[in-house]
């Protein structure tokens, strides 16, 4: 499950960084998951990120719960 963070920029510092990367073809949230991981690898013990890693691939994707059908007014009636 991914979460979302929040970080404060002040807005010209914002507004040229996203210019200059794209001039490059970047974009923001792409180079800020690229520097998550980074952060992730640099400062998470590689132990950790294993074990991490294994207990992902061992859960079974979250089931979506489906709501009964709805019978029709017509088939209620008889």
């Amino acid at each position: 499950m991914k979460k979302s963070v929040a970080v404060s920029v002040e807005a010209e510092k914002l507004a040229a960084l996203e210019m200059y990367l794209g001039q490059k073809n970047m974009k923001l949230p792409e180079e800020l998951e690229k520097f998550s991981e980074q952060l992730y690898q640099k400062y998470v013990p590689s132990n950790v990120r294993e074990f991490i890693e294994l207990t992902a691939a061992k859960k079974p994707p979250r089931k979506t719960k489906t709501a009964p059908p709805i019978e029709s007014e017509n088939q209620s009636e008889q």
